[in-house]
């Protein structure tokens, strides 16, 4: 009675815990909705403004002093425009800007990196020095009239300024005039001369910190931008395009949420149900952590998150697979339910570390939106290990003490029936050979044409793209015919590429790097032809520059991500086979889904390396399932089991894997189909390959892994070293 009291109290604590969170991830606490969704710093993609990223010029690595320098006053610059801008170094020498919030954004791109007038006059106007007149200045201390230290700004003038400024302070210290210091129009300050200077070597006092000291010198240090900045990439988002991507991508995740719960429900029945609760506690518990920790959501960022619900059902569905197997082989619920939880444990840990390594290598390669996708997709790989084995399983025993503990309410089936993949190998290989070399022959016939192998966006080529939200839907007819020649009359160009976008009135316009007066004539153009504002018009611009870097690096993270997956597989496993069977199914699946990319000619940009390490990691999670119950009952098979039984063991194992690699596929699919009929165009690009791969996934896993690994093992080595 009393463990029975404790089940029921423990229920009402939980459903408590998941109202109060809840609660929190709804509507927040205090003034500023802190631990909210209203308190998530919602990247330029969301909340619109302007990205832009410089790298200097004629310098490959300039110093760091130069670096800050330029930062500082940049910062101070786009300060002006937003409190929430901000600037950071990227590499070393590159400086990235985020401005949200604003609407002027082809004049903010027109001022910034642009060096700041920065001159010396004297009290009657005249100019005595430029920023060019000043060779170093410095924060430094000394001592003053009564022995105190004080913090101070040395200037060394440059031999012409050392002249001027000689005759400036000869005629302004009878009197102590001040010396006007103006940067950008603005008095930064105004030290009265004290002597005549003749050595170009000067010294500022004042009621200086030492960060005031320091920031002086580093505003006439600059004397402008001492480096010279050219423009690699920038981006323009108005917010209506911003608030459009956030109603859709809630819209896809409430729905996919619910069809996810539903289903679990169906199948599993009382677990389900619990699981069901685990993901609602799972969603606020995401949205809490991204407000807690501060971290900044982009599109690509919900994209992850709504992913990630799909993929936290994968724990639960492992878990209750077991738990049925146990019931069916004759144990309690409640037996069943500890033993089904241990035994899946193994194969939940090694599938979300493995795709967790998929995260941090798209942390590590990705930029900009790409890494906020990789840290809620991170979060999101902990925060569904937690609800599934800690959350889920505590309702479930709330449950089970409470008297719900019949095999009826736990979906309890038949044995599974063995089928005989193995004897289809052949077949399986087969088709996917046909699949994949329909991809290069793709490539191949666009190659001849004279086109480039796959859909590069500007993310790879480099151009300008805008997306524009119109007050109507318009044909693509219309659009080449009516449109397209005012944006080339426009721009001075007439290689004006467009693509609509289905059901949505957004057309997306393609061209050559376009300058700031040419955005500009574009902008004045479509809000006068058409009665845009700026938050309806959505700009970016990449550099070939930075087009070459993602080639390299979607290549190189990919290969990363292989090479850590391999190496943590043999380590867990003990068996470079199945180690090097999974990254051959890796493959697979990264090669039919580019297949998709180059038959359908579906855009290869930013969200392109998302969208692969993304499988890897999800696809090698089914994987890992169906090898662990391999090397389960590779032991209950003997020491040195002979290719018969090799085969049995392998049908055996994924004829028991089966309906959890069909169910938890279904389950992520459902998330990605929401994400692509309601998503915008960018998340669309993403969700379709996606659902491709997730099929190629779960087909490698059961018709081309498994097998692989039944060739390595009965050609390479008689003996296996399944770890236990």
């Amino acid at each position: 009675m009393k463990t029975k009291t404790k089940a029921v109290l423990s229920l009402i604590l939980m459903l408590a815990l998941l109202v109060l969170f809840g609660y929190s991830a709804g509507f927040g606490w205090g003034a500023e909705k802190a631990l909210s969704g209203k308190d998530i710093k919602l990247g330029l993609d969301l909340a619109g403004g302007v990205s832009i990223t410089y790298q200097v010029v004629g310098e490959e690595k300039p110093s760091a002093e130069d670096m800050s320098d330029t930062i500082y006053k940049l910062q101070q610059r786009v300060t002006q425009y937003s409190t929430e801008a901000q600037v950071y170094q990227v590499g070393d020498n590159r400086i990235a800007i985020e401005i949200p919030g604003v609407s002027n954004a082809d004049e903010i791109l027109a001022q910034l990196g642009k060096p700041g007038s920065l001159s010396f006059m004297d009290v009657n106007g005249a100019e005595v020095l430029t920023g060019t007149d000043v060779k170093e200045a410095t924060a430094a201390t000394q001592q003053d009239n009564m022995g105190n230290i004080e913090n101070v700004v040395r200037l060394v003038l440059t031999d012409e300024g050392a002249k001027k400024f000689a005759a400036a302070t000869k005629a302004a210290y009878p009197n102590h005039d001040p010396i006007y210091i103006i940067f950008d129009g603005q008095i930064i300050s105004y030290p009265a001369v004290q002597n005549e200077i003749t050595d170009g070597n000067c010294v500022i006092t004042g009621n200086f910190t030492a960060e005031s000291a320091s920031n002086l010198a580093s505003t006439i240090r600059i004397g402008g931008l001492s480096l010279e900045l050219e423009e690699l990439q920038s981006k323009v988002v108005g917010a209506q395009l911003g608030n459009d991507a956030i109603q859709s991508a809630l819209k896809a995740g409430a729905i996919g949420f619910a069809l996810v719960a539903v289903l679990m429900i169906v199948i599993y029945l009382l677990p389900g149900f619990a699981a069901a609760l685990a993901l609602a506690m799972y969603v606020a518990l995401v949205i809490i952590m991204l407000s807690a920790f501060d971290i900044t959501l982009t599109l690509p960022g919900i994209a992850g998150i709504i992913l990630g619900i799909g993929m936290a059902v994968d724990a639960n569905i492992i878990t209750f697979s077991r738990i049925r197997e146990e019931i069916v082989a004759g144990r309690t619920v409640k037996a069943a339910t500890t033993e089904g939880y241990k035994k899946a444990f193994s194969a939940i840990l090694d599938g979300n570390v493995t795709t967790l390594i998929a995260a941090i290598v798209l942390g590590w390669k990705g930029t900009g939106p790409i890494r906020g996708f990789a840290q809620t997709l991170a979060l999101g790989i902990i925060l569904s290990m937690f609800t599934a084995l800690v959350i889920t399983r505590i309702f479930m025993w709330c449950f089970n003490e409470m008297g719900l503990d019949k095999a009826k309410l736990f979906g309890a089936k038949k044995r599974d029936k063995v089928f005989a993949f193995m004897k289809y190998r052949r077949i399986f290989v087969a088709v996917s050979t046909i699949i994949i070399l329909a991809g290069f022959v793709g490539m191949g016939v666009h190659n001849s044409k004279g086109d480039d192998i796959l859909n590069y966006s500007l993310d790879f080529k480099g151009g300008t793209e805008t997306t524009v939200e119109f007050t109507q839907a318009y044909s693509l007819e219309d659009i080449y015919s009516q449109i397209v020649p005012k944006i080339s009359d426009a721009i001075g160009d007439t290689n004006v590429q467009p693509q609509t976008v289905n059901e949505n009135n957004q057309v997306i316009f393609k061209t050559k790097t376009l300058t700031v007066e040419e955005r500009t004539a574009l902008d004045n153009m479509l809000k006068a032809d058409y009665g845009l504002t700026d938050e309806q018009i959505q700009t970016e611009t990449i550099s070939s520059t930075i087009s070459h870097e993602m080639r390299s690096d979607a290549i190189v993270a990919v290969l990363l991500t292989a090479v850590f997956i391999m190496i943590y597989i043999w380590i867990r496993f003990g068996d470079l086979r199945f180690g090097t069977s999974a990254i051959v199914a890796l493959i697979h699946d990264v090669l039919v889904t580019l297949t998709l990319y180059a038959l359908a000619r579906v855009s290869v940009g930013s969200t392109f390396i998302a969208c692969m390490l993304t499988l890897v990691g999800y696809s090698i999670n089914d994987t890992i399932v169906v090898f662990d119950r391999i090397r389960e009952n590779l032991r209950a098979a003997g020491a040195r089991p002979d290719k018969e039984k090799l085969q049995t063991v392998v049908n055996t194992s994924l004829s028991q894997t089966l309906s959890r690699s069909l169910f938890t596929s279904i389950t992520t699919i459902i998330m990605v189909a929401t994400l692509y009929i309601f998503g915008v165009a960018s998340i669309r690009e993403f969700a379709l390959p996606l659902l491709v791969g997730l099929v190629a996934g779960t087909y490698s896993s059961i018709c081309i892994a498994s097998p692989l690994w039944y060739v390595l093992r009965t050609r390479f080595g008689k003996k296996a070293k399944a770890k236990k």
